[in-house]
């Protein structure tokens, strides 16, 4: 049976002692730049550092006391994990993750420290989720799903009866989508509350799934590329839930690449003052992108901030890249005394900041009076590079 309002109620009352009430904070930088009024669910700031708990409890406290006692397994290489992990614990159920061995050392850490007993296994999530339901027939421990269970995606949905008591005039709200359990529940939950609110979805452009079945095409074949919104890179996602939960809800689905998602991350941090991951940074990204009619009041669900801080200087920097606050400019010029002086004053008189600055006399195609000079420069905006490139124009040859 379809998952219903009163079903996600009813997992209201059996996880609210348990969780979070998470913060509805308005921003006002983020208001300015989508040209509405805009809240911040912060489920961020949820234990475990995402939304995955409350599933992960629903489903468990469903259990029957004889099924609890054989313990749980799942797979998982994030968010999902950690989740399981510290319901298990907090209900005194034994656990076992299956994530693959290529997961950060640090998640894997994080789970074990919930509590979990981690099994390394695979290259990939497929492989490790075989191996999870293997362990399920096995041992005849229950196998707590990421997002395709009833139980689950009521779980999820708690977080659409919170948003509206939070802020009951809401017009609008943009979530991520992987799987779609998250997307289901609360779907389910907003629609049957307020039949008018405009839910719109977010995915990677590396995992476009739902994206694609939404807009009417045929499912790409997954590319197997990684994507900094691990936590949604589902690469075949399950039709029945597009079909019941998605399709009948959601007013658009928009992808976006890395280079937005990193954009959103740093914005999310200087300006906000909050820490999300790539799949929960998609939101704000997606807004900026499809320009949807969000009304007067719209939300975005901050799905979880377990970011790998492995990638956050890769992230950050990608992201001022992306934003046009930072910059590598090159060029190649005849290699005279104070020519490099001319350069960096250019970059002083313009207001930018140089970080970095490197010669290149060897390049391939560098005559022997010339030379490459490279600066990584800090800026303001995308026109005070353009103006920089102009500058540096008139002393030589720009690098693409």
């Amino acid at each position: 049976m379809p998952v219903s309002l009163k079903d996600i109620e009813a997992a209201r009352a059996r996880i609210r002692d348990k969780v979070q009430l998470t913060p509805m904070d308005r921003s006002r930088s983020i208001s300015k730049k989508l040209g509405t009024e805009v809240f911040l669910k912060l489920e961020n700031q949820q234990v475990t550092g995402s939304f995955k708990i409350r599933g992960s409890l629903n489903k468990m406290m469903s259990l029957s006391p004889a099924e609890l006692s054989k313990g749980v397994v799942a797979a998982s290489a994030g968010n999902h994990a950690q989740g399981v992990a510290y319901a298990a614990t907090l209900l005194g159920v034994q656990s076992t993750v299956v994530m693959p061995e290529t997961s950060p050392l640090v998640k894997v850490m994080a789970t074990q420290g919930y509590g979990a007993k981690v099994i390394l296994h695979g290259q990939f999530y497929d492989e490790a989720y075989a191996h999870a339901k293997t362990l399920e027939k096995e041992n005849g421990q229950a196998f707590i799903h990421p997002y395709d269970d009833p139980m689950i995606m009521a779980g999820q949905g708690t977080l659409g009866l919170e948003i509206l008591e939070q802020l009951s005039d809401l017009d609008s709200i943009v979530v991520s989508i992987g799987g779609g359990g998250m997307m289901s529940g609360i779907a389910v939950a907003l629609k049957a509350l307020k039949p008018n609110i405009k839910i719109y979805g977010a995915v990677s452009s590396a995992a476009p799934g739902m994206c694609e079945w939404f807009k009417g095409s045929q499912l790409s074949e997954p590319s197997g590329v990684r994507t900094i919104a691990d936590g949604i890179s589902v690469k075949i996602p399950n039709r029945s839930i597009f079909e019941t939960y998605i399709k009948p809800n959601v007013e658009d689905i928009v992808a976006v690449d890395d280079e937005a998602i990193a954009g959103s991350i740093v914005y999310f941090l200087e300006r906000a003052k909050t820490v999300v991951e790539g799949s929960c940074a998609v939101v704000l990204a997606a807004a900026e992108q499809a320009k949807w009619d969000l009304g007067k009041k719209t939300c975005l669900l901050l799905s979880g901030g377990n970011i790998d801080m492995n990638l956050v200087s890769k992230v950050i920097e990608r992201g001022l890249t992306e934003r046009g606050r930072l910059a590598r400019i090159g060029v190649r010029v005849l290699d005279r005394p104070g020519t490099l002086m001319k350069l960096t004053d250019m970059i002083s008189h313009s207001g930018a900041n140089i970080l970095d600055v490197r010669h290149d006399r060897v390049r391939p195609g560098v005559r022997l009076s010339e030379t490459v000079i490279e600066f990584l420069v800090e800026t303001k905006d995308p026109q005070q590079i353009e103006d920089l490139r102009c500058s540096f124009a008139t002393m030589g040859e720009l690098l693409s």
